[in-house]
């Protein structure tokens, strides 16, 4: 049976057909106010403490994206799919506490996120997009009031998505990245950051795939198709700051407070580790 699904990628919605659904990398990885780092492994949420500790935060779960809020709730989702029995998917959202307490924001249903996302800015209003002809970004403050940010009528292919506290948004195109000021005002920011290449052949359309920024407004693209990550300097500029080793490659990432690099990183059969990167240049993998 050929399974014809629709995906959700940083609030964009993909259609997909194929005799099965590719397992494509999280992009999930965030650090809190106490400095312990959270990410996915696509099965559980796992905990670095600052003294290098792993523990499983949140388990049992199948999330690409992770939010942290002002006080230190954790949000993500677990997706699963029946099986062709039914040929349905469902998920529900999850919050943990600081305190370890794992809720749910809502219970189980069924199909995709629609209009809950993990992407927020600093006053937790969150944002997606619609894919339509044009595609809508939407905004959904933290009181209920919904509003469309921008209308992008040559997007074609909308993935991952950030913003920054100010309402920014930078999200990748196909290949490209593209920003969206507070004021709806839509621009590239750079082309082509990425291509498949013979050592991530599996990459497909996950060529580009996490998206996060430093507090010098540069973008950082996790360029799964190459191996690489890229910095895009508010004038445009591309460097590679950072490549990963064979059998890995970044998916997602942040700066830390005091300017280290964290990479989410994803091998070929699909393991997870994270690497941090310190400004001095010395690398611990966890």
């Amino acid at each position: 049976m050929r399974i014809r699904a629709v995906l959700r990628f940083g609030g964009a919605l993909l259609l997909a057909r194929s005799t099965r659904l590719d397992a494509h990398p999280g992009v999930g990885i965030v650090m809190d106010g106490r400095g312990n780092v959270f990410y996915t492994d696509l099965k559980q949420v796992w905990k670095i403490a600052p003294d290098g500790h792993k523990t499983v935060a949140v388990p049992n779960v199948h999330t690409h994206e992770l939010y942290l809020d002002a006080r230190g709730n954790l949000y993500g989702e677990h997706l699963w799919y029946e099986g062709e029995a039914t040929n349905k998917w469902g998920h529900r959202v999850w919050r943990r506490a600081p305190d370890g307490v794992v809720t749910d924001v809502y219970s189980a249903r069924e199909g995709f996120r629609t209009e809950y996302s993990f992407v927020r800015d600093g006053t937790g209003a969150m944002y997606w997009v619609e894919r339509e002809n044009p595609a809508r970004f939407r905004k959904r403050t933290p009181g209920g009031t919904v509003s469309t940010v921008a209308e992008c009528g040559d997007c074609h292919d909308v993935r991952w998505m950030t913003a920054t506290p100010d309402g920014t948004l930078y999200f990748v195109d196909g290949t490209d990245l593209r920003e969206i000021s507070p004021a709806g005002a839509v621009r590239f920011r750079a082309r082509r950051l990425g291509r498949s290449t013979w050592t991530h052949p599996q990459a497909g359309r996950h060529i580009v795939m996490g998206l996060w920024t430093d507090g010098a407004r540069n973008v950082f693209a996790a360029v799964y198709g190459t191996g690489e990550v890229k910095r895009v300097s508010p004038d445009g500029r591309v460097d590679v700051v950072t490549r990963s080793g064979l059998p890995w490659s970044p998916s997602g990432g942040m700066v830390s407070p005091n300017g280290d690099l964290w990479l989410l990183e994803f091998s070929f059969t699909n393991a997870a580790r994270v690497r941090r990167i310190a400004r001095n240049g010395h690398v611990t993998v966890f």
